[in-house]
């Protein structure tokens, strides 16, 4: 082989591989936003909850009483981080808000009940921890309203 021939060689190499890196992160992208409204999605149906909706807290369309601690402010927390997370607004904060919020119900709410998280109802709470970490740490993907805005901008 030729010094020229390995150039081309190399030079088509690299332009196979940054395609193919380009296309998997337009498809990281997407899947991480699909991901990221999704959840988003269930946060504030489970959030809505706390004010009535699909049978509110108790299956017979209970609200959590006004003002009262903890459940009321953390049907404030849900409904608004799960709306922001959801649109891709200020999304890292808002996650590390509602990771914490779901933290804090495991470890103080449902950890009085028993050990594990299947014993004590809270498997939903740190299941959505660990998720809305995961969001605050690796992004909000490539859909996003804060995205449209800076491309309109």
């Amino acid at each position: 082989m030729t010094t020229q021939t390995l150039r081309r060689q190399t030079a088509t190499d690299n332009t196979v591989a940054a395609h193919t890196v380009s296309r998997n992160d337009k498809l990281t992208g997407i899947t991480l936003s699909a991901f990221r409204v999704v959840v988003s999605f269930l946060f504030l149906c489970h959030g809505l909850m706390g004010v009535g909706a699909f049978g509110g807290i108790d299956g017979a369309g209970t609200a959590v009483e006004f003002g009262s601690w903890p459940g009321f402010y953390a049907t404030v927390i849900e409904v608004v981080t799960a709306v922001l997370v959801g649109a891709g607004v200020f999304t890292r904060a808002a996650a590390l808000l509602a990771s914490g919020t779901m933290a804090y119900a495991y470890f103080v709410v449902h950890q009085e009940l028993a050990l594990l998280p299947l014993q004590n109802g809270g498997e939903p709470a740190a299941l959505y921890s660990w998720i809305f970490l995961l969001i605050a740490v690796v992004g909000p993907g490539s859909l996003t309203v804060s995205a449209l805005r800076r491309r309109r901008g």
